[in-house]
């Protein structure tokens, strides 16, 4: 997924399920990366970077959200994969 950053946080502040699983959203005041539905209060533009996994939000010095688990994401895990693999 290309990711467009004014797009993505559109996504992240109607916290849309379409979205979830394919970007993070990493805050810089906090250093935490969430899921686009995460319950917590949504951050200001200026203070958000959108990846398009959890391993690029890791490698950015993020960490996980103890609220929304991005890293259990829909389609994140091999598990996922060898479902879609199998049927």
């Amino acid at each position: 997924m290309d990711l467009d950053a004014d797009r993505c946080y559109r996504a992240l502040t109607a916290k849309d399920r379409r979205f979830d699983g394919l970007f993070f959203v990493g805050v810089a005041t906090t250093g935490i990366y969430c899921r686009p539905v995460c319950t917590a209060r949504t951050p200001r533009r200026d203070r958000c970077t959108f990846y398009d996994s959890a391993a690029a939000a890791e490698r950015a010095g993020f960490r996980a959200c103890f609220q929304c688990r991005p890293e259990l994401a829909p389609g994140g895990a091999p598990v996922d994969a060898r479902s879609r693999l199998v049927a």
